[in-house]
């Protein structure tokens, strides 16, 4: 059985995920992850910084994934489609639901700077994946912005054919 604290992150991350960061309070987390209020508090001092520990753990979940689909490819081409297969993956896996970041960002105020932090970190490593793999700061924008684009369409229409478009666009510049 999962302790207290994992409890709480995974009834966090159910709840971010089926009805938004804003809609979901604190005590419908402690309610449904079985938890004491008490036991809540001892783990995080609000409902941000539960925020920012899902957000880190969502980091890590997602990463590995991605790092796993590009390690299949045998060359530069083939490791950057791949990443647009693992949003196909997700998407997939996850009903569409789009990125945790951008969906806790656009309900976030500029002032939630711990939040705030965690999502800039996890655009920047992936900018930074891209960089590593492309060695092109141009070529890493164009990628980047298509990937983050791919996402976005996406999630707005339920479907994969922007991300399908996005290879066939990556094909030609790679």
């Amino acid at each position: 059985m999962h302790t207290p604290r994992q409890r709480i992150l995974d009834t966090a991350a159910v709840l971010f995920h089926q009805q938004g960061y804003n809609s979901t309070g604190i005590n419908q987390i402690i309610s449904e992850a079985n938890v004491a209020k008490a036991s809540f508090y001892q783990h995080f001092k609000s409902k941000d910084e539960l925020c920012v520990a899902f957000l880190e753990a969502r980091h890590d979940y997602w990463f590995a994934g991605l790092l796993e689909y590009m390690s299949k490819g045998k060359n530069t081409q083939q490791k950057i489609l791949a990443a647009f297969d693992f949003l196909i993956h997700m998407n997939k896996k996850e009903n569409f639901r789009g990125c945790s970041f951008l969906n806790i960002l656009s309900e976030i105020s500029m002032e939630q700077e711990a939040i705030l932090a965690v999502i800039q970190s996890h655009k920047k490593d992936l900018r930074k994946l891209f960089e590593t793999v492309l060695n092109d700061e141009l070529l890493t924008a164009q990628v980047y912005l298509l990937f983050e684009g791919s996402i976005i369409e996406s999630q707005l229409f339920k479907s994969n054919e922007l991300i399908k478009k996005s290879k066939e666009i990556i094909a030609k510049l790679i």
